[in-house]
C-alpha cells in the first residue's frame, strides 16, 4: 500500500517529501496527487506526452501469462537477488508480478510504471507494494538513495535517475530478452526479434553511471497451448506491430501445445561513486 512507501517518495514538482492526506499524496508546498480508488497514485506532470504505456489488453495478457507461472524460474531468481533488501523499487513494474515476488519478510516495494492500467494490478499485487504512475524517462518521484535494489525487467532505462534513487551500495538488476527468446514462435509468427546489438547498447546506456557486477542467463523450456501463445504475443512489444486477426491464423497452424524456449539475460550493476 502507498502508506508503506510514502516516506520514500517525493513531490515530482518541487522535490519535497509527501504525506497521505484525505485521498491524496500531498507535499508541504500544497502540490497534491490523487490516489485512485484502486490504490495507485498518478504523479505524471507537465503537458508532454509520457512514454508508451501498456494498454488494457496488453496488461490482461501479461497478467494471464505470468500468473500461470510460465516465467516462475525468472521470478525465483529475482527474489534471490533481492534477498535482504528493505526497499525494492521496480522501474517499469507493469502488473507488479516480479516486484511482489521479490519482496522478503518486512520489505516494501515501489512499483513505477507509466501505465495506469498496469498499476491497477500492481497496487493489489502485494500488501506492501505502493504503485506510482511515473515516466521512467523523467525524474522519478523517489528520494535519493531510497532503494536497496532496483529492478528493471524488459523496461526502458534512465541510468542517471536509477543511480540517484539507489543507495550508495545498492544493486541494479536488469533483465533483457536473450538471443533466441521465444523461439521458434518468433519466426513462425513474424514477431519482433531481439536486437543482436542489444548488449552493447545496454552497456552504452548504463556505462557512465554503473559498473557491471555480474551476468547470467536463464532459459526456460515451455509447452504452451494456443491460448498461452496468444497471451505471450499480446503482452510484449510485438503487440504494437502485429494484427491480432492475422496472428490468430498463424497461431492456429502451430502444434498445440508448442515447445517454446524463453531466454533471459540478468545483468547486475553497481553505481559509480
Amino acid at each position: 500500500m502507498l502508506g508503506d512507501v510514502i516516506d520514500h517518495l517525493i513531490c515530482p514538482v518541487c522535490g519535497a517529501g509527501l504525506r497521505l492526506d484525505a485521498g491524496s499524496a500531498r507535499c508541504a508546498r500544497g502540490h497534491a496527487f490523487d490516489v485512485a480508488r484502486q490504490g495507485y497514485v498518478n504523479m505524471l506532470t507537465g503537458s508532454a506526452a509520457p512514454g508508451t504505456a501498456d494498454t488494457p489488453a496488453m496488461v490482461a495478457s501479461r497478467a494471464a501469462f505470468l500468473e500461470a507461472g510460465h516465467y516462475r524460474p525468472l521470478a525465483v531468481r529475482l527474489r534471490e537477488l533481492c534477498a535482504g533488501a528493505g526497499v525494492v523499487a521496480d522501474a517499469g513494474a507493469g502488473t507488479g508480478h516480479y516486484l511482489a515476488g521479490a519482496l522478503g519478510e518486512g520489505a516494501v516495494g515501489i512499483a513505477l510504471d507509466v501505465s495506469k492500467h498496469a498499476l491497477k494490478r500492481a497496487a493489489r499485487s502485494h500488501p506492501r507494494v505502493g504503485a506510482v504512475v511515473a515516466d521512467v524517462w523523467r525524474a522519478l518521484p523517489v528520494r535519493d538513495g531510497a532503494a536497496d535494489v532496483l529492478l528493471n525487467v524488459f523496461a526502458p532505462r534512465n541510468a542517471p535517475e536509477f543511480a540517484r534513487i539507489l543507495r550508495p551500495d545498492g544493486l541494479l538488476v536488469v533483465v533483457t530478452p536473450a538471443p533466441g527468446h521465444l523461439s521458434p514462435i518468433v519466426e513462425r509468427l513474424g514477431l519482433l526479434r531481439v536486437d543482436e546489438d542489444k548488449e552493447r547498447r545496454l552497456e552504452d546506456t548504463l556505462g557512465e553511471d554503473f559498473a557491471p557486477a555480474g551476468r547470467e542467463d536463464v532459459e526456460i523450456a515451455l509447452d504452451l497451448d494456443h491460448k498461452a501463445v496468444e497471451a505471450v504475443v499480446g503482452m510484449g512489444p510485438s503487440a504494437w506491430h502485429t494484427r491480432p486477426g492475422e496472428v490468430a491464423v498463424l497461431i492456429a497452424e502451430l502444434p498445440d501445445p508448442v515447445r517454446v524456449t524463453a531466454s533471459f539475460r540478468i545483468g547486475t550493476w553497481r553505481a559509480h561513486r
